[in-house]
């Protein structure tokens, strides 16, 4: 295979499979999915370790194979059910006290992601050694830009991993050289054939479906009130009951209506309209319209087929596969009635940040806008199982800032099920028990700091105790692999580019995700967005050679400055925009960090004299600004900026003299 296509094609293997554990991880692995930043931590250490290995004697690519498989299998073997029961950050859905505690488990999922995607990254590694080093960082990224197109596909098609273990098969088959003893060619044959085996029977279990979130485990009910339950990456999630049974067995999801007794309700708004009960319940309450937003199609279309007043197929109602925030914001309808009903996920919007898909969707500016598209009359409700009182008053304390007046509190099951109703005008809600203004309320959650299920500003205990293990563990591990950290000692302002720039590519998630939506698609191309802006510095660093030190220092001075603009121009102004300019302000202010911050370090990659050692440095940094991110929960995503200007800072400082002249 010629060299450059087999670099091109390593690169695409290695993203595929950091994407395909990212997501596949999380629905086996309980709670997980609220952690998935550690998975991708473990890929940022272990491509940084693979690069160091480059020029090692023994090759530990043939064994990646070997190693994928077996930590698939273990992981659908091993009881890993993680105890989240703690009062001060929440985690919805069911709870156990079985398995490992998670400041064990989530250092072991760390520490073996990091040894797989070591061993692929070693492939990747060898042959990125044979090139200069700007040639082979863009053939890197091409790579790296198909790979993310290819799960974006399959996500597209909502294809179960028997499809992403596949494509994995046949880029080993493709990739690994015909060399060595017949034990170790038989031992890959089987270790691939096993991952489609395993892999394949998760994909055919009849009950499960994957869709780009989660996976779906759908079980019929022959007792009980229900006709379905779903369980979302093995957690019970929503189930499907009849508008008649719902009435008998849960009449509170009804009060809304009853304190609102006097709204016409001609259009109504359902936010987390999920399999359809709660658009049911709307048009058994007399709603002449409604619009159904949920972000999951799958679980869209399993209310579609399976619930029994098919609430989808009435022609009063549409249906929106959409995030809500993003739905709301530039509609110009005006609703009598918008209900957030049930709307917690058991996922985050990307593996790198700490959003949660309905984050965006409980702050101050997001009840807000709900508020300004309610008709005269109008009313709003909200209900969840909140676990905690603390979130309650969170919720309450925001709609009373929102709207001027004290929301209606339905209290049910000891604190659990609570149903928050408000509306315009005071006279139109009907109450018994509004809310007691508590003076111990948190502070509402805002669109920078979109935390709401963190009961106060800050890294929780469990955060810092994983965060202390993974740094031990990660310095142990380059250490082992690299001997002496001198030869990095050269590359440390790589290093800090690479926690800036992971820092950044998360402000962009983030950003995105509040401006477009926190679906799977916003994420992906945003993904997309931020390879492309790598491969274009990349080719203009290809044509343009900077005079030393002076043009370095330009382009550095042009990168803070963009800095500075993303930071004086936060996403609230980007909002009052319509979609076309915001997207057009969106792409601008965070794409053009990113080209410029690439093109500096195209410019210092391309006369390093070790260009693995470079490139793993840099990797090794950007899982510690993985770590960095954490900090958010503290200063909120908009003071990540000024980390990122820091970092860039001190890389422009660190490296001054090694940028003069080429590393030796």
């Amino acid at each position: 295979m010629p060299l450059r296509l087999r670099l091109v094609l390593l690169s695409f293997l290695m993203l595929f499979v950091e994407l395909a554990l990212i997501r596949w991880t999380g629905s086996n692995v309980l709670y997980l999915s609220y952690f998935s930043n550690f998975v991708l931590l473990g890929s940022f250490l272990g491509i940084g370790i693979g690069f160091l290995r480059a020029r090692a004697r023994l090759d530990l690519f043939r064994y990646a194979p070997v190693a994928l498989t077996l930590f698939v299998g273990v992981v659908l073997i091993l009881p890993v059910e993680i105890d989240r029961s703690g009062s001060d950050l929440i985690y919805f859905g069911a709870f156990t006290t079985t398995g490992l505690p998670e400041w064990v488990m989530l250092p072991l999922i760390f520490g073996a992601v990091a040894a797989v995607m070591a061993m692929i990254a070693e492939g990747v590694a060898r042959t990125f050694v044979q090139f200069e080093a700007l040639a082979a960082y863009r053939m890197d990224i091409a790579g790296s830009l198909c790979g993310i197109t290819a799960f974006s596909v399959l996500s597209f098609v909502w294809a179960p991993p028997v499809a992403w273990g596949a494509v994995v098969a046949v880029l080993f088959a493709l990739l690994l050289e015909r060399r060595g003893g017949g034990r170790l060619r038989l031992l890959q044959g089987v270790a691939v054939i096993g991952l489609i085996l395993v892999l394949g029977r998760e994909s055919l279990v009849p009950e499960w479906s994957w869709s780009p979130y989660y996976k779906v485990e759908l079980q019929a009910r022959t007792e009980g009130p229900y006709e379905y339950t779903i369980s979302a990456n093995g957690v019970p999630h929503q189930a499907i009951i009849s508008t008649l049974r719902r009435r008998e067995a849960e009449p509170v999801y009804f009060l809304p209506y009853e304190h609102v007794a006097g709204n016409r309700l001609r259009d109504v708004l359902i936010i987390g309209a999920g399999n359809g009960n709660d658009v049911a319940t709307a048009l058994a309450e007399g709603a002449q319209h409604v619009d159904a937003v949920e972000i999951d199609p799958r679980i869209l279309q399993l209310g579609l087929e399976l619930h029994p007043d098919r609430p989808y197929a009435d022609p009063r109602v549409g249906a929106h596969v959409d995030d809500g925030r993003a739905f709301i914001e530039p509609t110009g309808a005006a609703y009598d009635l918008v209900v957030f009903g049930l709307p917690d996920s058991l996922t985050l919007v990307a593996g790198q940040s700490s959003i949660r898909l309905e984050s965006y969707l409980f702050t101050r500016e997001a009840i807000a806008a709900a508020r300004d598209h309610l008709a005269p009359g109008g009313a709003f409700t909200m209900y969840n199982f909140y676990r905690e009182r603390w979130l309650v008053d969170r919720y309450a304390l925001t709609l009373l800032e929102v709207f001027g007046q004290a929301p209606c509190v339905d209290d049910v099951g000891a604190g659990q099920l609570v149903v928050l109703t408000v509306t315009l005008d005071a006279a139109d809600l009907t109450c018994d028990t509004p809310w007691p203004a508590s003076a111990g309320a948190p502070d509402p959650a805002t669109d920078d700091h979109p935390f709401p299920y963190l009961r106060e500003p800050g890294v929780p205990p469990v955060y810092l105790l994983t965060i202390g293990l993974i740094l031990l563990a990660s310095f142990g591990l380059v250490r082992g692999v690299a001997g002496s950290l001198r030869p990095m000692a050269r590359y440390l302002d790589l290093a800090a580019m690479g926690a800036a720039f992971l820092l950044l590519e998360t402000k962009s998630v983030v950003q995105f995700a509040l401006l477009f939506g926190t679906t799977w698609l916003v994420n992906a191309l945003v993904f997309g967005g931020v390879l492309v802006s790598v491969l274009a510095a990349i080719e203009v660093a290809r044509r343009i050679r900077p005079t030393r030190g002076a043009g370095l220092t330009a382009f550095y001075a042009a990168l803070l400055a963009s800095l500075a603009v993303a930071w004086l121009l936060p996403p609230a102004l980007l909002l009052q925009l319509d979609v076309g300019p915001r997207l057009l302000a969106a792409v601008l202010v965070s794409f053009t960090p990113i080209f410029l911050a690439n093109l500096v370090f195209a410019q210092r990659f391309r006369d390093v004299g070790d260009s693995t050692t470079a490139f793993g440095a840099n990797l090794v940094g950007a899982m510690v600004g993985g770590l960095v991110e954490y900090a958010a929960l503290m200063t909120g995503y908009q003071a990540l900026l000024v980390v990122v200007a820091a970092l860039y800072g001190g890389a422009w400082l660190v490296g001054s003299r090694g940028q003069m002249a080429p590393a030796a």
